[in-house]
């Protein structure tokens, strides 16, 4: 049998699942502010799986994901934790967008928090402290915001740190297919957790706001293979033979203002000099073609089908290697 799991007043005890709210703040006319958290307690002794979603108020297919997920666990028989904070930015989200408009701050720039800190590393503090740290693996699900890209996964750990290959292992298992291996910015779950020896990815699902089936159905694969390859829940997760890491991002700038008309396309592998985008007039006359610098990986677009000179029209994952 497995031990009480529990998390500040939330409890669930071996067998069973439990869901409720923690109450991380309070509105300005004293209303509480709560974050959903749910815990399922497997009946036998195994692994804890932290998941979270919505650290970016406006990225919204990891909440999805993690609904499903949960639909599927039977914590009967299950080895192992999963705890599941399904809005961590409680104050972006209400605000549709990626910032907390109380503290102008993003959530995954805030880890491992500050208990008397601004509202975001306060919540980032609560949840870091009295979740993260009793997980052995965690996931923290994003998207690309409102920018349209592939799905991916991210690790954000310094590959000279041992903990660096758990790190990748876990993007390989969660099976995506597509892996940027880059240092990530201070304050990041991806970083701050790993600091503390748990093994920790940054899937991002997508782009674009709302809930995309595709991307939200390729989360769900991919945390049901990390909860199988580490024997939370039986069967065997399906994981590509060979998958794709780049270790950083090309920005393909536009030089005039116009409209895009795209020749690439999320996916495309490119090679030096492989037609991009052509930038267009009012009336469709190309005005200049943009190509890629060298060999890459079409990733990322701009969201709108217009620019200004300057401005990004797309990003190209650079320096692949085949894992």
């Amino acid at each position: 049998m497995g031990e009480l799991l529990r998390v500040e007043h939330l409890r669930a005890e071996s067998g069973q699942r439990t869901d409720g709210y923690l109450k991380v703040a309070e509105m300005q006319d004293g209303s509480p502010a709560r974050v959903p958290v749910s815990l399922v307690n497997g009946a036998e002794e195994g692994p804890t799986i932290y998941l979270q979603a919505i650290s970016d108020g406006d990225e919204l297919n990891g909440i999805s994901v993690i609904r499903q997920v949960l639909k599927r666990l039977d914590p009967t028989v299950m080895n192992g934790r999963v705890i599941a904070v399904l809005i961590v930015n409680f104050h972006a989200f209400h605000a549709h967008q990626a910032f907390s408009p109380v503290d102008e701050k993003k959530m995954n720039r805030c880890f491992p928090g500050r208990k008397d800190g601004t509202s975001s590393e306060r919540i980032a503090y609560r949840l870091f402290h009295n979740a993260v740290l009793q997980s052995d693996y965690c996931v923290d699900l994003h998207q690309g915001g409102r920018r349209p890209m592939i799905d991916e996964v991210r690790v954000r750990v310094d590959r000279r740190k041992r903990i660096h290959r758990a790190c990748m292992e876990m993007a390989q298992v969660f099976g995506i297919g597509y892996i940027l291996d880059q240092r990530g910015p201070e304050g990041q779950l991806a970083r701050s957790a790993p600091d503390e020896g748990i093994p920790t990815i940054d899937p991002e699902l997508g782009g674009c706001l709302g809930w995309d089936r595709e991307s939200i159905q390729k989360g769900i694969t991919g945390v049901e293979n990390v909860l199988k390859y580490y024997g939370v829940i039986p069967g065997e997760p399906f994981i590509p033979k060979k998958q794709v890491v780049v270790d950083g991002f090309l920005t393909v700038l536009a030089n005039r203002g116009g409209f895009i008309e795209f020749h690439a396309q999320h996916y495309d592998h490119l090679q030096k000099g492989d037609p991009v985008a052509d930038i267009t007039d009012p009336f469709g006359n190309v005005l200049e073609t943009l190509r890629a610098p060298e060999e890459s990986i079409f990733w990322s677009e701009n969201l709108l089908p217009m620019v200004s000179s300057g401005e990004m029209v797309a990003t190209l994952g650079k320096n692949i290697r085949y894992i």
